[in-house]
């Protein structure tokens, strides 16, 4: 679906990527973590053709993104962390954009809007930042694009519409769709992606199913000195130790996102190997 291979690029006074390669799959919602500034949204934006690399090469379901054809912008939605929305009535919003998305679904954007509790009558300049993010959340979600790219969508959204923000992305996901999901704030992620791309330095340092990391790590709070001590990763809390171990006989254990980010910033070749083996 998205091919990306050898990207370069770069701004006048810094580069991001040196030979970037990443593959986006049907039907999988990814975690794409790393640090403040290491190149996530960068990368966002020259999936959206926004942003033109050096040298390589991507493709977006047979399209150039640079390129910037209908076909190609009917069938993408970028959520950007910065944004503006027009002095505007949201119905107004529907009928001057709504048509341009061959799928857009105005009843499945006025149930995202209910569900985030904003009134579908609104004025957009008349809502809170918080409220508009929700708004062009719903919007992005209702376009039915089978790409959708959200950069840092949980900025600005306080507890409760981080949680109904994991609630209404499940429901609306199906197989025909790719969601990439940039953050630096890993604990909103989990329970809700399928696959952990962590980017640190413009260098994707790891890029596994959240299955297959079950399958090899496994995470759990011991009192067990001598366990922390052997253990891949770990971090000491009130009481105990949250540590990250070899997975050898097949346990099941909640994947803790956070640590293991954590884990692969402090000893990223470490944990690519636990992986290549």
């Amino acid at each position: 679906m998205v091919s990306i291979e050898n990207l370069h690029f770069s701004y006048p006074k810094k580069e991001i990527f040196d030979g970037l390669n990443l593959q986006i799959k049907h039907g999988y919602i990814y975690g794409l973590l790393g640090k403040n500034g290491t190149g996530k949204s960068t990368l966002l934006s020259n999936i959206a053709g926004l942003l033109f690399p050096k040298a390589g090469r991507i493709n977006v379901f047979g399209h150039n993104p640079g390129e910037r054809r209908p076909a190609f912008l009917q069938d993408i939605f970028l959520i950007p962390e910065e944004f503006y929305l027009p002095d505007i009535s949201i119905p107004n919003l529907v009928k001057y954009t709504g048509p341009f998305y061959r799928w857009f679904n105005e009843e499945l954007f006025s149930g995202y809007l209910k569900e985030f509790n904003i009134s579908y009558q609104s004025n957009l300049q008349n809502l809170s930042y918080g409220q508009r993010k929700k708004v062009l959340i719903s919007f992005g979600l209702a376009a039915n694009t089978s790409l959708l790219l959200m950069d840092e969508p949980t900025n600005g959204l306080d507890i409760e519409g981080k949680s109904q923000l994991r609630k209404i992305i499940a429901g609306a996901f199906d197989e025909k769709k790719s969601i990439i999901i940039s953050s630096h704030q890993v604990k909103d992620l989990e329970n809700l992606i399928d696959q952990v791309v962590i980017i640190d330095d413009g260098k994707i340092v790891l890029n596994e199913s959240i299955q297959y990391v079950a399958s090899k790590l496994l995470f759990k709070i011991t009192f067990d000195p001598s366990e922390t001590a052997l253990a891949i990763y770990s971090e000491p809390m009130l009481r105990g130790n949250a540590v990250i171990t070899l997975n050898t006989g097949d346990e099941e254990s909640k994947i803790d996102l956070e640590l293991l980010y954590k884990a692969t910033l402090a000893n990223s070749k470490l944990i690519q190997s636990i992986f290549k083996a």
